[in-house]
């Protein structure tokens, strides 16, 4: 993601789809986050591995009451960005989670499970109970540099009511300034496995 904006008003935009399907946001993600280094220490160098994580997780989201998805598509509709979202409070019920572990230690292996598991504990320890929850924003490599990830991150950010905010983390140290453009502060830094996870807390009243 970067800062620039689409520029060309000649041009169509990608434009934004807020209902698209979880096979649409999974492939997506599972291209952005090749290189991210908390979806690589869960599943490891395996494209086929990621893919079937980001498919069981985006499917037990999916099963949250007032989750939320977005897309962003290119002219002639390919999928350049997603975004997942879950509600203040979110929580995966017993029968939701039992889904997830089975899926997901068939496709991805113990591993990947232990590892998702272990993120999990320490990440959502802190999470602020009336805040949403941003669990995954990222764009395509090809796509990367055209403000593309800006647009979808102005967007979801715009259609969040709770006084709250927003609450992340990413492990990627790179994205932290970025986000703090956005209006995010950090609240607290922790260790999880070589990870150096930052997580992040976006006040609605806060000014981008």
């Amino acid at each position: 993601m970067t800062d620039r904006q689409f520029t060309d008003p000649a041009q169509r935009g990608p434009e934004i789809d807020d209902c698209p399907t979880v096979d649409t946001c999974a492939r997506v993600l599972a291209d952005a986050f090749a290189r991210e280094s908390a979806t690589s220490w869960i599943c490891g160098g395996s494209s086929t591995t990621r893919e079937n994580w980001f498919d069981a997780t985006l499917r037990a989201d999916a099963t949250i009451p007032g989750s939320r998805r977005y897309a962003l598509t290119e002219d002639g509709g390919r999928p350049i960005a997603a975004a997942v979202l879950t509600p203040p409070g979110a929580r995966l019920s017993p029968a939701a989670q039992a889904q997830w572990a089975a899926r997901a230690l068939a496709r991805c292996g113990p591993r990947s499970v232990q590892r998702t598991l272990r993120y999990l504990d320490l990440t959502e320890a802190g999470a602020p109970e009336s805040a949403w929850t941003l669990e995954f924003i990222g764009v395509v490599p090809g796509a990367a540099g055209r403000g593309a990830g800006r647009r979808l991150l102005d967007r979801l950010l715009a259609d969040t009511s709770s006084a709250a905010g927003v609450y992340l983390t990413t492990a990627d140290p790179g994205n932290v300034a970025l986000y703090q453009h956005f209006g995010f502060v950090t609240q607290r830094r922790l260790s999880v496995g070589p990870l150096n996870v930052v997580t992040m807390l976006r006040r609605r009243a806060s000014s981008l």
